[in-house]
């Protein structure tokens, strides 16, 4: 298969966004956003480490506080999205 033939197919259908969709205050609100719901989900599974060591309830609290703030800022990022696609649905 030619290659630039291959890359011909697929350049030619997308198009260029018009504006940009992440801004720097877009950024700093989602970053604020995400280290709140952090400090929130470390203090309520701190509670919950089945252990007496103060090291280990740190260590899996902040490791699972960690992961639910990495499914919060993908679930905040596809509601920017969704709002985005509806606001510019809205105006055609």
């Amino acid at each position: 298969m030619d290659n630039s033939r291959f890359l011909c197919l697929f350049s030619g259908s997308m198009a260029e966004p018009e504006k940009k969709l992440v801004t720097r205050s877009s950024l700093a609100v989602d970053g604020i956003l995400v280290i709140a719901f952090f400090i929130f989900m470390y203090r309520v599974a701190s509670t919950h480490v089945p252990s007496n060591d103060p090291a280990m309830i740190r260590l899996w609290g902040a490791i699972t506080s960690s992961c639910l703030s990495a499914v919060f800022w993908l679930a905040l990022q596809m509601f920017r999205a969704t709002l985005r696609a509806q606001r510019e649905a809205g105006k055609k």
